[in-house]
């Protein structure tokens, strides 16, 4: 990580974007809608935004003094991602997209 980006700093950014609370982000990944969207790699049948979405669950519950390097990673990808994809916002209705439920799964409901 650059010199910038602090644990302050990369925390902050991550509480920024990740706008549901994890009992919202929890429920939103059992439905099936959050289990069709996202990218599948190897093989695997979850997708890379389902399986950070878990990961996100924890993330909020755990102590600032017991974050690791690879927790304030993912932290920072995650808020890379949202604000990637928020750049990608489809002109309408977006409230049942596929844009929008890949956002979810990363902790982000663009209505909101």
């Amino acid at each position: 990580m650059s010199a910038d980006d602090t644990d302050d700093s990369i925390r902050h950014d991550f509480d920024d974007v990740v706008n549901m609370t994890a009992s919202e982000l929890e429920a939103w990944l059992d439905t099936d809608e959050s289990k069709q969207v996202g990218q599948k790699s190897d093989g695997k049948r979850e997708s890379t935004g389902h399986a950070s979405g878990r990961r996100i669950i924890e993330l909020p519950r755990t102590k600032k003094d017991d974050l690791t390097d690879a927790d304030l990673a993912h932290m920072k990808k995650v808020h890379g991602y949202v604000e990637r994809h928020l750049a990608q916002k489809p002109d309408g209705d977006v409230s049942e997209t596929p844009w929008r439920y890949s956002l979810m799964n990363w902790g982000h409901d663009p209505m909101k």
